[in-house]
Protein backbone atom coordinates (compact mmCIF):
# COMPACT_ATOMS: atom_id res chain seq x y z
CA UNK A 1 0.00 0.00 0.00
CA UNK A 2 2.78 2.43 0.85
CA UNK A 3 4.23 1.89 -2.60
CA UNK A 4 0.86 2.68 -4.18
CA UNK A 5 0.52 5.79 -2.01
CA UNK A 6 3.97 6.93 -3.04
CA UNK A 7 3.14 6.27 -6.65
CA UNK A 8 -0.14 8.16 -6.41
CA UNK A 9 1.60 11.01 -4.64
CA UNK A 10 4.27 11.21 -7.32
CA UNK A 11 1.55 11.05 -9.98
CA UNK A 12 -0.31 13.99 -8.39
CA UNK A 13 2.90 16.00 -8.10
CA UNK A 14 3.64 15.23 -11.72
CA UNK A 15 0.17 16.37 -12.81
CA UNK A 16 0.47 19.55 -10.79
CA UNK A 17 3.89 20.22 -12.31
CA UNK A 18 2.53 19.65 -15.80
CA UNK A 19 -0.43 21.95 -15.05
CA UNK A 20 1.86 24.69 -13.77
CA UNK A 21 4.11 24.27 -16.79
CA UNK A 22 1.11 24.60 -19.11
CA UNK A 23 0.02 27.78 -17.32
CA UNK A 24 3.47 29.24 -17.71
CA UNK A 25 3.60 28.25 -21.35
CA UNK A 26 0.17 29.71 -22.04
CA UNK A 27 1.17 32.90 -20.25
CA UNK A 28 4.36 33.10 -22.26
CA UNK A 29 2.46 32.41 -25.48
CA UNK A 30 0.06 35.19 -24.64
CA UNK A 31 2.94 37.62 -24.24
CA UNK A 32 4.60 36.38 -27.43
CA UNK A 33 1.38 36.79 -29.37
CA UNK A 34 1.03 40.36 -28.15
CA UNK A 35 4.63 41.12 -29.14
CA UNK A 36 4.13 39.57 -32.56
CA UNK A 37 0.97 41.62 -33.10
CA UNK A 38 2.82 44.83 -32.24
CA UNK A 39 5.68 43.85 -34.50
CA UNK A 40 3.20 43.16 -37.29
CA UNK A 41 1.75 46.62 -36.87
CA UNK A 42 5.20 48.18 -36.97
CA UNK A 43 6.14 46.05 -39.97
CA UNK A 44 3.00 47.15 -41.75
CA UNK A 45 4.28 50.68 -41.39
CA UNK A 46 7.92 50.10 -42.23
CA UNK A 47 9.01 46.81 -43.81
CA UNK A 48 7.75 43.57 -45.30
CA UNK A 49 4.07 43.97 -46.25
CA UNK A 50 4.93 47.50 -45.37
CA UNK A 51 3.53 50.89 -45.80
CA UNK A 52 6.29 51.19 -48.39
CA UNK A 53 4.78 48.24 -50.22
CA UNK A 54 1.19 49.34 -49.91
CA UNK A 55 -0.31 50.47 -53.18
CA UNK A 56 -2.70 53.25 -54.12
CA UNK A 57 -4.58 53.99 -57.29
CA UNK A 58 -4.09 57.24 -59.20
CA UNK A 59 -5.54 58.57 -62.43
CA UNK A 60 -3.13 59.18 -65.30
CA UNK A 61 -3.29 59.76 -69.05
CA UNK A 62 -2.96 55.99 -69.35
CA UNK A 63 -5.93 55.34 -67.10
CA UNK A 64 -5.99 54.32 -63.47
CA UNK A 65 -2.77 52.67 -62.28
CA UNK A 66 -1.43 51.36 -58.97
CA UNK A 67 1.72 52.85 -57.51
CA UNK A 68 3.50 52.41 -54.15
CA UNK A 69 2.21 54.65 -51.38
CA UNK A 70 5.77 55.40 -50.35
CA UNK A 71 8.13 54.62 -53.27
CA UNK A 72 11.76 54.16 -52.32
CA UNK A 73 13.48 53.70 -55.70
CA UNK A 74 12.21 56.28 -58.16
CA UNK A 75 13.46 56.74 -61.68
CA UNK A 76 12.63 60.30 -62.76
CA UNK A 77 12.92 60.84 -66.48
CA UNK A 78 11.40 64.27 -65.93
CA UNK A 79 10.29 66.67 -63.15
CA UNK A 80 13.54 66.37 -61.20
CA UNK A 81 13.31 69.92 -59.84
CA UNK A 82 9.96 69.32 -58.18
CA UNK A 83 11.19 66.10 -56.61
CA UNK A 84 14.31 67.80 -55.24
CA UNK A 85 12.22 70.68 -53.87
CA UNK A 86 10.26 68.08 -51.88
CA UNK A 87 13.44 66.24 -50.82
CA UNK A 88 12.59 63.22 -52.95
CA UNK A 89 15.87 62.15 -54.55
CA UNK A 90 15.53 59.52 -57.29
CA UNK A 91 17.90 56.61 -57.89
CA UNK A 92 18.08 57.31 -61.61
CA UNK A 93 17.57 60.09 -64.17
CA UNK A 94 18.75 61.00 -67.69
CA UNK A 95 22.24 62.43 -68.01
CA UNK A 96 20.83 65.74 -69.28
CA UNK A 97 18.86 66.34 -66.09
CA UNK A 98 21.55 64.95 -63.80
CA UNK A 99 23.76 67.70 -65.23
CA UNK A 100 21.08 70.38 -64.80
CA UNK A 101 22.93 73.66 -64.24
CA UNK A 102 20.68 74.55 -61.31
CA UNK A 103 20.71 71.39 -59.20
CA UNK A 104 23.38 68.97 -60.41
CA UNK A 105 25.09 69.17 -57.00
CA UNK A 106 21.96 67.66 -55.41
CA UNK A 107 22.15 64.60 -57.65
CA UNK A 108 25.57 63.22 -56.76
CA UNK A 109 25.31 59.44 -56.88
CA UNK A 110 22.13 59.37 -58.97
CA UNK A 111 22.55 56.86 -61.82
CA UNK A 112 22.34 57.74 -65.51
CA UNK A 113 19.30 56.16 -67.21
CA UNK A 114 20.39 57.07 -70.72
CA UNK A 115 19.76 59.73 -73.32
CA UNK A 116 17.00 62.20 -72.45
CA UNK A 117 13.82 60.97 -74.15
CA UNK A 118 15.40 57.61 -75.00
CA UNK A 119 15.86 55.78 -71.70
CA UNK A 120 18.01 52.66 -71.53
CA UNK A 121 16.05 49.57 -70.50
CA UNK A 122 19.23 47.94 -69.21
CA UNK A 123 20.18 50.95 -67.08
CA UNK A 124 16.72 51.24 -65.56
CA UNK A 125 16.33 47.50 -64.91
CA UNK A 126 19.65 47.53 -63.04
CA UNK A 127 18.20 50.10 -60.62
CA UNK A 128 15.17 47.94 -59.64
CA UNK A 129 12.82 50.94 -59.50
CA UNK A 130 9.45 50.78 -57.77
CA UNK A 131 8.16 53.88 -59.61
CA UNK A 132 9.00 55.63 -62.88
CA UNK A 133 7.99 59.20 -63.71
CA UNK A 134 8.19 60.53 -67.26
CA UNK A 135 6.78 63.16 -69.58
CA UNK A 136 7.22 61.00 -72.66
CA UNK A 137 4.23 58.76 -73.35
CA UNK A 138 6.06 57.11 -76.27
CA UNK A 139 8.08 55.08 -73.76
CA UNK A 140 5.15 54.03 -71.59
CA UNK A 141 4.77 50.44 -72.82
CA UNK A 142 8.44 49.73 -72.31
CA UNK A 143 8.78 51.46 -68.94
CA UNK A 144 5.53 50.15 -67.45
CA UNK A 145 6.84 46.59 -67.86
CA UNK A 146 9.67 47.48 -65.49
CA UNK A 147 7.70 49.33 -62.77
CA UNK A 148 4.50 51.38 -62.31
CA UNK A 149 4.93 54.34 -64.64
CA UNK A 150 3.30 57.77 -64.42
CA UNK A 151 3.20 59.76 -67.65
CA UNK A 152 2.70 63.51 -67.15
CA UNK A 153 2.91 65.04 -70.64
CA UNK A 154 5.04 68.12 -71.08
CA UNK A 155 2.94 71.22 -70.41
CA UNK A 156 0.07 69.47 -68.61
CA UNK A 157 1.14 71.03 -65.33
CA UNK A 158 0.74 74.76 -65.88
CA UNK A 159 3.51 76.33 -63.90
CA UNK A 160 5.31 75.93 -60.60
CA UNK A 161 2.21 75.95 -58.39
CA UNK A 162 0.49 73.16 -60.29
CA UNK A 163 3.67 71.11 -60.47
CA UNK A 164 4.61 71.33 -56.80
CA UNK A 165 1.02 70.77 -55.70
CA UNK A 166 0.72 67.68 -57.90
CA UNK A 167 3.87 66.07 -56.56
CA UNK A 168 3.09 67.13 -53.00
CA UNK A 169 -0.14 65.15 -53.27
CA UNK A 170 1.55 62.24 -55.05
CA UNK A 171 4.18 61.78 -52.34
CA UNK A 172 2.01 62.83 -49.39
CA UNK A 173 4.15 65.93 -48.89
CA UNK A 174 1.43 68.53 -49.06
CA UNK A 175 2.84 70.58 -46.17
CA UNK A 176 6.32 70.65 -47.68
CA UNK A 177 4.91 71.73 -51.04
CA UNK A 178 2.83 74.46 -49.46
CA UNK A 179 5.80 75.80 -47.47
CA UNK A 180 8.03 75.79 -50.55
CA UNK A 181 5.41 77.64 -52.58
CA UNK A 182 4.88 80.27 -49.89
CA UNK A 183 8.60 81.05 -49.96
CA UNK A 184 8.52 80.97 -53.76
CA UNK A 185 5.66 83.49 -53.85
CA UNK A 186 7.53 85.79 -51.46
CA UNK A 187 10.59 85.76 -53.72
CA UNK A 188 8.45 86.39 -56.81
CA UNK A 189 6.67 89.32 -55.17
CA UNK A 190 10.02 90.85 -54.23
CA UNK A 191 11.45 90.39 -57.74
CA UNK A 192 8.29 91.71 -59.42
CA UNK A 193 8.31 94.85 -57.29
CA UNK A 194 11.93 95.53 -58.27
CA UNK A 195 11.31 94.97 -61.98
CA UNK A 196 8.10 97.01 -62.01
CA UNK A 197 10.02 99.90 -60.48
CA UNK A 198 12.72 99.66 -63.16
CA UNK A 199 10.80 98.72 -66.33
CA UNK A 200 7.55 100.20 -67.73
CA UNK A 201 4.66 97.94 -66.81
CA UNK A 202 3.30 97.92 -70.38
CA UNK A 203 6.66 96.98 -71.98
CA UNK A 204 6.42 93.83 -74.11
CA UNK A 205 8.77 90.86 -73.83
CA UNK A 206 9.79 88.16 -76.31
CA UNK A 207 11.20 84.76 -75.39
CA UNK A 208 13.31 83.46 -78.29
CA UNK A 209 15.85 80.83 -79.27
CA UNK A 210 18.47 81.18 -81.98
CA UNK A 211 18.48 78.42 -84.58
CA UNK A 212 20.84 80.04 -87.05
CA UNK A 213 18.71 80.33 -90.18
CA UNK A 214 15.52 80.13 -88.17
CA UNK A 215 14.26 81.46 -84.83
CA UNK A 216 11.86 80.00 -82.30
CA UNK A 217 9.54 82.04 -80.14
CA UNK A 218 8.02 80.63 -76.93
CA UNK A 219 5.12 81.16 -74.56
CA UNK A 220 4.84 81.00 -70.79
CA UNK A 221 5.23 77.24 -70.27
CA UNK A 222 8.01 76.09 -72.57
CA UNK A 223 11.23 77.02 -70.78
CA UNK A 224 13.79 79.50 -72.17
CA UNK A 225 12.70 82.05 -69.57
CA UNK A 226 8.98 82.04 -70.29
CA UNK A 227 8.02 80.99 -66.78
CA UNK A 228 9.95 83.70 -64.92
CA UNK A 229 9.09 86.45 -67.43
CA UNK A 230 5.45 85.74 -68.23
CA UNK A 231 4.24 83.84 -65.17
CA UNK A 232 6.33 85.22 -62.31
CA UNK A 233 6.85 88.81 -63.47
CA UNK A 234 3.48 88.99 -65.24
CA UNK A 235 4.92 90.43 -68.46
CA UNK A 236 3.30 90.04 -71.91
CA UNK A 237 4.41 89.20 -75.46
CA UNK A 238 3.88 91.76 -78.26
CA UNK A 239 0.11 92.23 -78.56
CA UNK A 240 0.08 91.33 -82.26
CA UNK A 241 1.26 87.76 -81.61
CA UNK A 242 0.35 87.26 -77.94
CA UNK A 243 -2.68 85.01 -78.51
CA UNK A 244 -0.81 82.78 -80.94
CA UNK A 245 2.23 82.40 -78.71
CA UNK A 246 0.31 81.71 -75.51
CA UNK A 247 -2.07 79.24 -77.12
CA UNK A 248 0.42 77.22 -79.15
CA UNK A 249 3.37 77.92 -76.78
CA UNK A 250 5.89 78.02 -79.61
CA UNK A 251 6.38 79.22 -83.17
CA UNK A 252 9.15 78.79 -85.72
CA UNK A 253 9.62 82.05 -87.57
CA UNK A 254 11.60 83.13 -90.61
CA UNK A 255 13.94 86.09 -90.77
CA UNK A 256 11.36 88.24 -92.58
CA UNK A 257 8.86 88.24 -89.72
CA UNK A 258 11.28 88.54 -86.78
CA UNK A 259 10.22 92.20 -86.20
CA UNK A 260 6.56 91.13 -85.74
CA UNK A 261 7.53 88.82 -82.87
CA UNK A 262 10.07 91.11 -81.24
CA UNK A 263 9.06 92.93 -78.06
CA UNK A 264 10.56 95.90 -76.29
CA UNK A 265 12.76 93.41 -74.42
CA UNK A 266 14.09 90.14 -75.84
CA UNK A 267 15.39 87.14 -73.88
CA UNK A 268 17.40 85.05 -76.37
CA UNK A 269 18.78 81.53 -75.97
CA UNK A 270 21.89 81.04 -78.06
CA UNK A 271 24.96 78.86 -77.63
CA UNK A 272 26.86 80.36 -80.54
CA UNK A 273 26.11 84.08 -80.80
CA UNK A 274 26.76 86.95 -78.42
CA UNK A 275 24.95 90.27 -78.04
CA UNK A 276 27.61 91.85 -80.24
CA UNK A 277 27.00 89.24 -82.94
CA UNK A 278 23.30 90.07 -83.00
CA UNK A 279 24.03 93.80 -83.09
CA UNK A 280 26.19 93.29 -86.16
CA UNK A 281 23.45 91.36 -87.97
CA UNK A 282 21.45 93.59 -90.41
CA UNK A 283 18.06 92.19 -89.34
CA UNK A 284 18.61 91.82 -85.62
CA UNK A 285 20.64 95.01 -85.34
CA UNK A 286 17.71 97.03 -86.64
CA UNK A 287 15.36 95.95 -83.81
CA UNK A 288 14.54 98.55 -81.12
CA UNK A 289 15.25 96.03 -78.35
CA UNK A 290 18.83 95.59 -79.54
CA UNK A 291 19.36 99.26 -80.31
CA UNK A 292 18.21 100.10 -76.76
CA UNK A 293 20.32 97.33 -75.17
CA UNK A 294 17.16 95.56 -74.03
CA UNK A 295 18.50 92.27 -75.30
CA UNK A 296 19.68 89.36 -73.11
CA UNK A 297 21.56 86.31 -74.37
CA UNK A 298 22.09 83.16 -72.33
CA UNK A 299 23.02 79.55 -73.19
CA UNK A 300 20.59 76.64 -73.29
CA UNK A 301 22.13 75.08 -70.17
CA UNK A 302 20.61 77.98 -68.20
CA UNK A 303 17.43 78.64 -70.18
CA UNK A 304 16.03 75.26 -71.17
CA UNK A 305 14.95 74.13 -67.71
CA UNK A 306 11.52 75.07 -66.41
CA UNK A 307 11.33 73.25 -63.05
CA UNK A 308 10.61 75.19 -59.84
CA UNK A 309 14.26 75.41 -58.78
CA UNK A 310 15.39 76.59 -62.21
CA UNK A 311 12.58 79.13 -62.47
CA UNK A 312 13.61 80.78 -59.20
CA UNK A 313 17.25 80.95 -60.25
CA UNK A 314 16.31 82.30 -63.71
CA UNK A 315 14.04 84.87 -62.09
CA UNK A 316 16.92 86.12 -59.97
CA UNK A 317 19.25 86.29 -62.98
CA UNK A 318 16.79 88.17 -65.18
CA UNK A 319 15.75 90.50 -62.36
CA UNK A 320 19.40 91.47 -61.84
CA UNK A 321 19.75 92.21 -65.56
CA UNK A 322 16.53 94.22 -65.84
CA UNK A 323 17.10 96.30 -62.72
CA UNK A 324 20.65 97.16 -63.74
CA UNK A 325 19.78 98.45 -67.20
CA UNK A 326 20.41 102.11 -67.86
CA UNK A 327 17.15 104.02 -67.96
Amino acid sequence: MSLNKDANKKKKIGLISIFLLLVLLLSACGKTTTAVDINKEETTENTGTTKDDKMKKISTVNGEIEIPVNPQRIVAEEYLGSLIALDVIPVGAPELTINNYYFKDDLTGVSDTGVYGKPSVENILALSPDLIITANGDNYEMLSKIAPTIVIPYGDLKGVHEELTYFGNLFDKQEEAEAWLLDYDDQIADAKAKVDAAIPVDASFSIMEDGGKTTWVYGDNFGRGGQPVYQALGRKPPAKVADEIMEKQWAEISEEIIPDYSGDYIIMTSNNRTVEDFKADPVWGSLPAIKNNHFYVWPEERSWYYDPIAVLAQLEELTTWLTNLEK
